[in-house]
Parts: structure tokens; sequence; C-alpha cells
């Protein structure tokens, strides 16, 4: 048979169309697969969301385990020269802050030189607290900017740059130390007559150098409640415990005062973060399992086991008792809602916190005896959200059905194409036949009506 390269074109039927049309029947079988597919996915979809709300619950809950959230201070200073900064180690007082001189860096300047100008051959000493090195000038960097290069690329604790100064000889090599203090003071040295005269160093003594100090290298200078202090920063840390100081400027003959005091609102903040991460939890897991009588629509875990579960184990971790006069959330303000939400009674649970702080803590927090709320709860969540636990045993459990569901689908794509190729191989014989007898047709009309027109004279 002719082969056929277009379904058709030789039998004049709409075989592609058919063909087309067949094809689409068979991937219907596909639908129930794809459709399947997409359930899964929303439902890891809805545990990955599920999953997020129990881990900011989690974040909360961990920092109300930590006792230092209950012994969170505020800082007050008065005045513009010290900013402060405090750890859990601060301690409540009043402190008065004198600074009388700023920590500074030492810069050095050369003399000026001409533009371009080359200098002699030989090696520089430099020194800069404890830290040396050495510059080697050969033809490939005798100049200002060959030196100034060479000694910024060797990271040594010195920014090296030129000034132009506008002068005759207006180029200077300025060497500055990149650390504040007097422990950190800038010498160079050389034992090159050339390089002694052009820098001015001493020939007598050539470890001393005669670079114009333009700037002193100067230690901070305060005191904090008549101490004084010495700092080779401007940022203090350890002269007060739990505090660090940023020396802004002076004051001498006056002092800034620092009050440190329990911050009873950091510690309110805590428990409403968490009260917040509850009430998204909570709102989470009712979308998750809402359902729309009117118009059908349903939240993807509604009547999921796995999330019945985390309901109910949050609902056991949530009446948590405890020991001290602070036994329960409800006798700080914190009161579980008909809806499942927590509410807060901002007047009560202030007077908690400020009139009974120790027991809000080891509510929370736990002592030597006990465990607190808040790891009781977590220990409930690391079941739900470590490796191994409730969500990971359930989200696990569907990546194995849609890779299950993957392999349906291509086996299934494989055999519709095989179906189709076989309709397709059909239809080309088909249509290869049909138009063979339509040739054969056409010649014997043809030899037909020639004969009778032989007759007919």
């Amino acid at each position: 048979m002719p082969t056929i390269t277009s379904l058709g074109v030789g039998s004049g039927l709409d075989l592609s169309g058919l063909l087309d049309e067949l094809e689409e029947a068979e991937s219907a079988k596909l639908e129930p697969i794809t459709e399947q597919k997409k359930s899964y996915e929303a439902k890891l979809s809805a545990f990955g969301r599920l999953e997020s709300a129990l881990d900011s619950l989690r974040e909360s809950a961990t920092a109300l385990s930590d006792p230092e959230t209950f012994q969170a201070l505020s800082s007050k200073m008065q005045g513009d020269a010290v900013s402060v900064s405090t750890d859990n180690a601060a301690v409540s007082g009043r402190y008065q802050v004198e600074v009388s001189a700023l920590a500074r860096s030492q810069t050095l300047a050369s003399q000026g030189f001409e533009k371009e100008a080359e200098l002699d051959l030989g090696e520089l000493s430099v020194n800069v607290g404890d830290k040396a090195f050495s510059v080697v000038l050969d033809d490939s960097n005798n100049t200002l900017e060959g030196l100034r290069d060479a000694i910024n690329s060797e990271d040594a604790g010195i920014s090296a740059s030129i000034i132009n100064d506008g002068s005759d000889k207006p180029q200077r090599l300025v060497l500055t130390a990149t650390e504040t203090g007097e422990a950190n003071q800038i010498t160079v040295s050389s034992a090159e007559a050339g390089l002694q005269a052009a820098f001015g160093f001493d020939a007598a003594t050539p470890e001393a150098s005669d670079m114009r100090q333009t700037v002193a290298a100067q230690d901070a200078q305060l005191s904090v409640n008549g101490i004084a202090i010495t700092s080779a920063s401007n940022h203090v840390e350890g002269a007060l415990q739990g505090v660090t100081f940023d020396l802004q400027a002076t004051n001498a003959g006056e002092s800034d005062a620092l009050t440190l005091s329990r911050d009873d609102g950091a510690i309110k903040d805590s428990i409403n973060d968490f009260v917040k991460a509850y009430n998204s939890l909570q709102e989470r897991m009712s979308s998750l399992t809402s359902f729309d009588a009117e118009s059908g629509a349903a939240g993807e875990l509604l009547g999921n086991s796995t999330l019945r579960g985390v309901e109910s184990q949050l609902r056991n971790a949530m009446g948590h008792v405890g020991d001290g006069d602070v036994a329960l959330l409800s006798n700080m303000g914190v009161s579980l809602a008909l809806d499942g939400t927590l509410e807060v009674d901002d007047e009560a649970l202030d007077e908690a916190i400020e009139g009974n702080l120790d027991s809000v803590s080891a509510f929370f927090a736990g002592d030597e005896d006990s465990d607190g709320f808040a790891a009781s709860l977590d220990t409930v969540l690391g079941n739900l959200l470590d490796e191994g636990g409730t969500l990971d045993t359930a989200t696990s459990g569907i990546d194995t059905s849609i890779e299950r569901l993957g392999e349906r689908y291509t086996s299934m794509q494989a055999s519709i194409d095989a179906t189709v190729d076989r309709y397709r191989t059909q239809f080309a014989d088909l249509d290869a036949l049909v138009s063979q007898m339509n040739s054969t047709s056409s010649y014997l009309t043809q030899q037909f009506n020639s004969l009778n027109a032989q007759m007919n004279q």
C-alpha cells in the first residue's frame, strides 16, 4: 500500500479529527489520577501551613522557658555622650557616667613629594601595636602609590592613603591605625639613607620615625560612679556588668545618668507574643477544618485524624498546672475562650507581673523541682514537629502516595500513547486502502465511460 503522510488526505475522511477525539477519550483515564494527586498536594500544603504555625508557637514558648526572659531590664540614658545596650546579666541600678576623653587612632603624615616622584629603592619597616611587617621598594613599586598599595596589601592594622595639599610638593603619604588606643601606635623606619632622607627618619636612630604626627593615639577615659576606666576603644564592654557603652562625645565636669530598671513591658510582650502565636495556630486549624454548607467548600484537612490528634494534644498541654501562687494561665489573666483562642485581661496580667513575677516566671520557666508550662508545651510540640514526629509521619505518607500516583500516571500515559499509536497505524492503513479503492473506482469509471462512448458511435 502507498504510504499516507497525513491522515485523511488519501481517503478524504476526517481521520485526523477522529484520532484526536479518540486520544482525548483515552486521556480522560488520567483525570482521576490528576485529581487525586492535586488532593494529596493540597493536603501536603495544608500540613506545611500547620507546621509553620506550630513552629511560631514553639518559638514563643521557647522564649518563655528561659528564666532570663523574666529578668529583662530597660535602660534610660540622660545625655548624649554615651549610648548603652544591655543583656540579661545587667543589674538594676542608677549610675553616673562621665567621659573625659574619646579613643582615637594615630595618624602620621610624610613630607610633601612631587607628583610622579620616584622613591629610592630599599626596605621600610612598619610597626603598629604588636604587628610588624616590611615593605620592599623596587623598580615596580617605588612611587607613593606603589608604597601605599604595598602597605594596604598587608592588612596589618594600617590604612595608607595619599593626600594632595596643593603645595609645590603636594603629595603626602598618610598612615592611619585602623584601631584606636595608645597600644596601636605606628612606627616606620629604614636603614636606607635615601629613604631616611625622603621620609625624615633620624639616621642615628632609624628605629624612630620622624614622620609628622597629625593625630595622636589616645585611649578613652571615663568613669562610672566615680571609678576611673580606661579603654582602647570607644566601644566599652565589661566595665559595668551586662552593659555595653558606646562613647559618642566627652562630658568632662558633668555626667550622664544611666537608669536600669526591670522591664515589665518586655515581659508582658513575651507573654502576649505567645498568646498571639497560639491564637494564630487556632485560626489556622479552624481554616483547615472548615466547611461551608452553602457552597460545599471544605478545608483541606477536614476530618483528618492527624489534625484531630494535634488539637487533642494541645488542649491537654494548655491545661498545665503549676505549683506556685500562679498555677494556671487564668491566674495571670490569660483565659481560654469558647472558640478555643486565648484572651488576655491586661489589668490582671499587669498585676501578676508587677506583684508576683517570681511565680509567673516559675509557671512558665519552671524551677529546680519541676518543669514549667513552656517546657511541657515544648515537649508536646517536639513530638509533633521533630523528625519522626506526628507531622513528619503524616507528610511522609502523603509524599509516598504522590510518588506512587506519579508512577501510575507515567504508566497510564505510556499505555495511552501506545493505544493512540495503534489507532494511528490502523487509520493510516485504512486511509491508504480507501485511497487505493477510490483510485480503482475512478479508473473503472473512466473505462466504462469510454466504452459507452464507443458503443454509442
